[in-house]
């Protein structure tokens, strides 16, 4: 053999190669030396039948020639001669083989320089790239509590989003003994007394997705629920639905072990023709709900008390009463065709019990309203400014002239008509390019300056002060009349919900953190609740409760971080062997440069249906599955508006689905397509149950980065709630282009972002999930700038690499492939040399690569024969890989909750005897040991942790501290017009006190009577008293002055409250105020009582009309009111009275 053009490493190297070919095995089977020798310049001829098709890989004669390749190594051939079979070496060893065997595995054998052989059953030798041990490359971190946050109640664990298509949970609300949530079918609620019993498991009585979570109870089917109220003083949740209704559903409520769907108490039309987005209870009881174009309206509790009273038989009468007293508040805020309010969706309404005033928030403005006149009082954009609004809903749906044709004259109906057509047209094409414009830009993290102010949540918190969330991150605090106070930022991802405790303020983002500030906005503490945006966070039995996009429920003790979490955290660490479960999950990852063409079945089942029988996931990635200047570019116009996808795509998948066996063993899960490069996944049908969440990506690193002809499509899902993904490249030709390479990669790795696929119906979600969805890596991963891939548990990349052989020539080469010799091959290998720098795949492990290589060959040439010997006679090389990196950071690493993906390689191969293509297609089979936690288990034993703790119970017994105070007055009489004075002392000289002031009841009081006290909603005032502040916080030995002023003023519109001037306007009245007292983080309240008296005066009632005209709703009259028992106030709400704990 020439070695003419070889430096001298390179010579030194092939002098010490065997003369003597390597031996061939007994039978009909022909090693690849004698298929060189017979079938070059040959046409291959197709065998009919599969199983007679000859593959390129013998066992046996890759094992003696093995043997007989090492019995000639000299100790210096460490990088080849000190392999394992099975694999971990530390990055920073000169030794780039792995030992790929875990200690669990009794059956491996250990290899070395004297003794290389091993059987079937043992896996493959890796070899390990350098430069893994740190950074971005680093495997994540993991364990079975997690270290960085506090340790949660999973009162419902994420969930598969494929088991949640038309099932999400949009919202949640929650009471002292319940949480409520609002799905896509209904309603369903948790009683806290269940919360740490076990799940009904896989195959029991609940639906997938909720197999692990607590017990819980479903209500029958309704339309979507898109918000949710607590009246805890009628024990009532009301609920707004898509269809435009307002339902109510019982607390209390009698439910049997029958799983019998319980049904809503009353419910009525809010809407004909809109979906009722957000509700609220003011502080007078009334029930405020938004909807889209700025439409508000009300309903008095007057009436909604009556309707409660009737029977069942009476609801649609009950119904009636409801929809007939609403108020219609934007009518009321319209003359003369002008509207003083915005026509954008009411997203969110807030209660300000503090001073009687209700918000109702679009995107971009605020509108303010007396709660108790229903009198807008301002109407201001986000940024504080009055606006003095002229939306004219008469010329809304007019459109545009054409320019000059409003000076010109009266036009003739043909010209109109013209004109209107053309206009229309105009008008349409400028819509759709603003579409295509918002679409293009909506994955890249671009937001317009109206885009970042967006409010995306509201607060009132103890102090009074009013909290906005916007869309940049930015928290923005209000003065009561709505004049804007600060900003804070302290998360660049959007907000998306809020809720307080006391002195304290939650805020979730979309990025999944969770932060906790003071009411000065001084951040306390954050950290990632979930691995979706938190859109809703409630607070109730001592915990903030946390809802993420994908339905998981979490809970957070009130108190948190603190002492308790220090606790509970090591001690369920411990208990990991109780619910820490290994399952085994075989993959097959195959890649394949089609090079346009299309092969026959026959070829896909040689492929992939030959070696599928035994594995639970495939996952398969072509190359130039269709290429061209035309097709490229339409390819890169369709994915700037979210189009992907062709033709010979879903032939590629269809075939492959045929070969493998998919609708009868397997079931195609999803897809990614960019230009030529496409993957596809199959998954088992009895995985299917472990196995969803599929997000896809793709990075395109042609011409300026733009172009699909090379660059990576991405899979990522959840296997047993471990997060793998796989990768399919196709990097830089040319031999010369290692940089280039490098950096596709780099490129890839750093910018790959994986998301939701359009075209993946299994994929689905709800719309909330897909708005929400962030755009950014940065939205993604709050570690700044962190890639996707760094996040995984298992990365796997397949592909057209390109790297070449170096540093030999074309004789050279065939002449080694025909011995066999691949060691020496793998030497003059430009990825193995770029991995063991450190500057490619770092950290990455490939299985010892024993078939010969993959390119070039000659199309329809069979055998070895078949490389190309044209006239360029491109050296033949490995460019077809397949290489992965799992949880493992050191050799010594087993499957564990601390390492939860361990994988092994059991076979490596290329199918030589494919002949479609100028690439070979390359199949890897991996044995993934995957550790996961069984979250009903361990839910149960932080119950028990949680109750049976001493020091636990210690804390709890702290948080059950309330301050004491003391009232000025228990009893205050007012006559017309009066105010007086109530003083609420903390006695406490180190802990502040919270109040909140609510009626527990009211009566009029006629003598020679019983009184009967009644209850307003969620415990609102009488509408003639005036509490203000109904809400504060008391600092140690500080006292507050609230007023109380009675004012029997009222707008003649309220026609429901009529018969009640009638009955007790005419005589004394009592209201009986509570005044609940708890600790800034205490679990448990306390309450004092004041009766507040009105002494009855003739003069007392003065009716004024209402301020604003055009209200148009219709009007009935009430003739009885429903009552209650003294009784019933005496034990008053638990919510107030009672001392709890979590």
């Amino acid at each position: 053999m020439s070695r003419r053009g070889l430096d001298d490493a390179d010579a030194d190297a092939l002098s010490a190669l065997a003369t003597a070919p390597p031996p061939s095995t007994s039978g009909n089977r022909k090693s690849h030396s004698q298929q060189l020798r017979t079938n070059t310049g040959t046409n291959f001829k197709r065998h009919p039948n599969p199983k007679q098709r000859k593959h390129s890989l013998d066992e046996a004669t890759i094992t003696a020639a093995m043997d007989g390749f090492h019995n000639t190594c000299s100790d210096d051939d460490a990088d080849d001669c000190d392999f394992y079979p099975y694999a971990t070496i530390d990055n920073d060893s000169d030794n780039q083989y792995w030992n790929n065997n875990n200690s669990n595995s009794n059956n491996s054998k250990s290899m070395n320089s004297n003794n290389c052989s091993f059987t079937c059953d043992d896996p493959l030798p890796e070899f390990s790239a350098s430069g893994g041990g740190s950074g971005f490359f680093k495997a994540p971190s993991r364990s079975a509590v997690h270290p960085g946050r506090p340790t949660p109640l999973e009162l419902r664990p994420h969930p598969l989003r494929e088991t949640q298509v038309g099932r999400f949970i949009r919202t949640i609300a929650c009471t002292e003994t319940q949480l409520w949530a609002g799905q896509e079918t209904g309603v369903r609620f948790w009683n806290f007394r269940d919360a740490y019993e076990p799940g009904l498991g896989i195959g029991g009585r609940a639906r997938r997705g909720d197999e692990d979570a607590a017990p819980f109870y479903e209500s029958v089917n309704t339309s979507p629920t898109m918000c949710l109220m607590v009246d805890c003083a009628s024990k009532l949740v009301w609920s707004g639905h898509k269809d435009g209704k307002i339902r109510s559903w019982r607390m209390d409520q009698e439910l049997s072990d029958d799983d019998a769907p319980f049904k809503e108490c009353l419910s009525f039309q809010a809407y004909h023709r809109g979906t009722v987005l957000s509700m609220v209870t003011s502080s007078y009881g009334d029930i405020w709900a938004g909807s889209e174009n700025g439409v508000i309206k009300v309903w008095p509790w007057d009436s909604v008390e009556k309707s409660i009273s009737l029977s069942s038989e009476e609801r649609h009468m009950a119904a009636l009463l409801v929809e007939r007293s609403g108020i219609d508040l934007k009518s009321q805020a319209t003359a003369n065709g002008v509207c003083s309010i915005s026509s954008s969706d009411v997203k969110y309404l807030l209660s300000d019990n503090v001073k009687s005033k209700i918000w109702a928030a679009g995107s971009l403005s605020f509108s303010l309203w007396d709660a108790r006149t229903r009198e807008l009082l301002k109407v201001y954009n986000v940024d504080g400014q009055i606006e003095n609004r002229v939306d004219i809903s008469s010329e809304k749906d007019q459109p545009l002239e054409e320019e000059g044709s409003v000076k010109g004259g009266s036009k003739s109906k043909k010209e109109k008509q013209g004109g209107g057509f053309f206009q229309r047209s105009r008008n349409a094409l400028i819509g759709a390019a603003d579409a295509v414009r918002r679409v293009a830009t909506k994955g890249t993290g671009a937001f317009t300056a109206e885009d970042a102010k967006k409010t995306e949540a509201l607060l009132l918190a103890y102090d009074g002060t009013i909290w906005t969330g916007c869309s940049n991150g930015v928290l923005v605090q209000w003065d009561a009349n709505g004049n804007r106070l600060h900003d804070f930022h302290h998360h660049h991802c959007a907000v998306l919900s809020f809720c307080t405790y006391g002195p304290r303020i939650w805020v979730g983002y979309v990025s999944g953190m969770v932060q906790v500030i003071d009411l000065e906005g001084t951040l306390i503490a954050g950290w990632i609740a979930h691995n979706g945006p938190v859109i809703k966070l409630v607070v109730g039995n001592g915990s903030v409760f946390s809802l993420a996009t994908h339905g998981g429920i979490r809970g957070w003790y009130i108190s948190s971080p603190g002492p308790l979490d220090n606790i509970l955290r090591p001690e369920l660490s411990k208990r990991e062997h109780m619910y820490n479960t290994l399952e085994t999950v075989k993959i097959m990852v195959g890649t394949w440069n089609v090079g346009q063409g299309k092969p026959c079945q026959e070829a896909l089942i040689s492929w992939v249906g030959s070696q599928a029988s035994d594995v639970d996931i495939l996952v398969v990635g072509l190359q130039e599955v269709e290429m061209g200047a035309g097709f490229l570019a339409m390819s890169a116009a369709k994915e700037t508006i979210g189009v992907e996808g062709s033709t010979n795509g879903q032939w590629w998948q269809d075939a492959i689905g045929k070969a493998a066996g998919e609708g009868s063993s397997f079931e195609r899960v999803g897809s990614r397509q960019l230009a030529g490069l496409l993957i596809a996944i199959w998954v088992r049908k009895s995985l299917r149950t472990h196995v969803g969440d599929l997000d896809v990506g793709a990075v395109a690193c042609g011409l300026g980065r733009t172009f699909g002809n090379k660059g990576g499509v991405g899979l990522r899902l959840r296997v047993y709630d471990r997060i793998m993904c796989f990768v399919n490249c196709h990097l830089a030709a040319h031999l010369e282009a290692v940089n280039r390479r490098n950096a596709d990669f780099n490129h890839i790795y750093r910018n790959i972002t994986f998301g939701r696929s359009i075209n993946n119906a299994s994929a689905a979600v709800s719309s909330t999930a897909q708005t929400l969805r962030p755009s950014t890596p940065l939205a993604i991963n709050p570690d700044e700038g962190k890639p996707d891939l760094a996040e995984a548990d298992m990365v796997i990349f397949c592909g057209d690499f390109n790297y070449r052989l170096f540093g030999i020539t074309y004789d050279e080469a065939r002449d080694f492939v025909s011995q066999r010799s691949f060691d020496w091959l793998r030497q003059k290998d430009q990825l193995r040399a770029e991995m063991r720098s450190g500057k490619v795949f770092q950290g990455m492990r490939e299985a010892l690569i024993r078939f010969p290589p993959t390119y070039k060959f000659e199309r329809g040439k069979a055998g070895l024969g078949g490389y190309d010997s044209g006239e360029k006679k491109r050296i033949p090389a490995w460019c077809d890989r397949i290489l992965y990196r799992d949880n493992r950071s050191s050799p010594t690493s087993e499957c564990g909750l601390a390492c939860p993906v361990v994988a092994s390689v059991w076979l490596y191969e290329a199918c030589m005897d494919v002949v479609e293509s100028d690439h070979k297609p390359v199949r890897c089979k991996f044995k993934v040991q995957i550790a996961h936690v069984d979250r009903s288990i361990r839910r149960q034993e932080f119950g028990k942790i949680y109750m049976s703790n001493e020091k636990i119970r210690s804390i709890r017994e702290e948080l059950r501290c309330v301050p004491e105070i003391s009232l000025s007055t228990n009893k205050i009489v007012l006559q017309s017009q009066e105010t007086h004075s109530l003083t609420i002392t903390n006695k406490s000289n180190k802990d502040d006190a919270i109040f909140q002031i609510l009626c527990e009841g009211m009566t009029a009081i006629t003598d020679g009577e019983e009184p009967e006290y009644r209850q307003r909603g969620s415990f609102g005032f009488p509408r003639w008293i005036e509490v203000i502040p109904a809400v504060g916080i008391i600092k140690p030995g500080k006292a507050a002055e609230i007023l109380i002023h009675q004012d029997d003023t009222l707008t003649s519109e309220d026609q429901d409250a009529q018969q009640y001037w009638h009955s007790e306007d005419s005589c004394d009245r009592l209201a009986i105020l509570s005044v609940v007292i708890r600790g800034s983080k205490s679990t448990a309240t306390n309450s004092h009582q004041c009766h507040v008296q009105n002494r009855y005066s003739p003069k007392d009632i003065v009716r004024r009309e209402p301020s604003t005209k055009g209200h148009g709703s219709k009007k009935h009259q009430t003739t009885s009111h429903h009552r209650s028992s003294t009784k019933h106030f005496d034990k008053s709400d638990d919510h107030h009275r009672s001392r709890h704990e979590h």
